[in-house]
């Protein structure tokens, strides 16, 4: 039988959640395998929180926009605008922002190969083979691989191979489905401006999330999402295009996937396998945000199965999830509660909106975003925003 390749960890998927899992255990010493696919672009609208280029230090040339202020849209059209006080929203492009991540990790040391993933079996002694399909990283011809992985890290996005294979309960996942086009920006159109960010909430767009317009530089991406299976995100889309007068606008691609909006109960199978990112539902109820957490969650696999390979016990592997639900957990229930609520019903979509103007909501709300904390300065500002929100809910309030 023919020798095979021996690697502390396999990670299964390249993307945010992948790649930094790969960075952070190669730059640790560890013989790393980073296996991605060919050629796919998630959808989405790449914005980065100032927490994320910080704590993962992006540097300025991958971000190809720098936002400013937030445009919240009711389904009447009344505008919001907020401005971001101090700082601002960095935008990048998926595809050149995970190459980059993927190449910081080959140069720690990760090896990098493209190919598709076929299945984990077991060897003899009970260890974990990963079977996959293998292109090179020229391309090429597709040949079987099988390598030997101490350890696996399931990063290969939303309905996760790995995890169906791997972890008990990820068939429980909720999922929004999302679409979105990517345009030639209008630059030179009076009155575009690339610097905002507009968010619109409105059921003719999604009824149960929301459809958005996202300047990328020279590019700008407009979509939506939906977890109603008979809702036609393209067309409505091309409605959106069409009230943000961008109808008539050139479309370099398009491109849908789902999108998870609830963290997976387990994320590992008790032995060697851990789930991040996508794979492990780490995407932000409500605003649909999953570049930070799947980065943050690609970190805290890596961390926990650095632990599992130094102790040999798999319930190291449990730490991720642990550690990301007490850190975010708390955030991810509220988003929950706010989307099932204010999402439900145009009429609660325009009450939303509303509840924006206040000042108090737009500063604890940008404050909790950028820095990926539940604010908690200002405790009567909470208290005020409570009894707004309480005055909202009871229709007591002007719209």
């Amino acid at each position: 039988m023919d020798k095979i390749d021996t690697y502390d960890a396999v990670v299964i998927g390249g993307g945010p959640a992948g790649a930094t899992a790969a960075h952070e255990m190669a730059r640790q010493g560890r013989s790393v395998l980073l296996l991605d696919r060919d050629g796919r672009i998630k959808p989405c609208g790449g914005a980065i929180p100032p927490r994320l280029i910080k704590d993962f230090a992006i540097p300025d040339h991958l971000l190809v926009a720098r936002i400013r202020c937030a445009r919240m849209i009711a389904p009447s059209d009344a505008k919001v605008d907020i401005p971001i006080e101090g700082g601002f929203v960095g935008m990048v492009d998926r595809g050149p922002f995970d190459e980059w991540l993927r190449e910081r990790a080959a140069q720690a040391g990760a090896v990098r190969t493209r190919g598709s993933f076929e299945a984990i079996e077991r060897d003899v002694d009970g260890s974990a083979i990963v079977r996959f399909s293998s292109r090179g990283r020229r391309g090429g011809e597709a040949v079987p691989v099988r390598v030997k992985a101490r350890v696996v890290v399931g990063a290969d996005g939303a309905r996760s191979e790995v995890a169906r294979q791997e972890v008990p309960g990820s068939d429980r996942g909720k999922f929004v489905f999302a679409y979105h086009e990517i345009l030639r920006a209008p630059v030179d159109r009076a009155g575009y401006d690339g610097t905002r960010c507009d968010v619109v909430y409105n059921g003719e767009y999604s009824p149960d999330f929301y459809g958005w317009v996202f300047p990328h530089g020279d590019t700008m991406s407009v979509g939506t999402g939906s977890a109603d299976k008979g809702f036609s995100l393209r067309s409505a889309t091309e409605a959106l295009r069409r009230a943000s007068g961008l109808g008539d606008t050139e479309t370099l691609r398009r491109e849908g996937a789902p999108i998870p909006l609830k963290p997976l109960p387990r994320w590992d199978n008790g032995r060697d396998v851990v789930l991040a990112g996508d794979a492990a539902g780490v995407v932000a109820p409500a605003s649909g945000e999953g570049i930070y957490y799947a980065m943050y969650g690609g970190k805290l696999a890596a961390e926990a199965s650095l632990a599992y390979l130094a102790s040999g016990q798999p319930r190291d592997l449990q730490l991720a999830r642990k550690r990301f639900m007490k850190a975010h957990g708390k955030v991810f229930w509220v988003l929950g509660v706010m989307q099932y609520f204010w999402y439900s019903s145009d009429k609660r979509r325009e009450r939303f909106v509303s509840i924006c103007r206040d000042r108090d909501v737009q500063q604890l709300t940008f404050e909790s975003y950028m820095n990926k904390e539940l604010a908690r300065k200002k405790p009567m500002a909470h208290v005020r925003i409570f009894l707004k929100d309480v005055a909202h809910l009871f229709g007591m309030a002007r719209v």
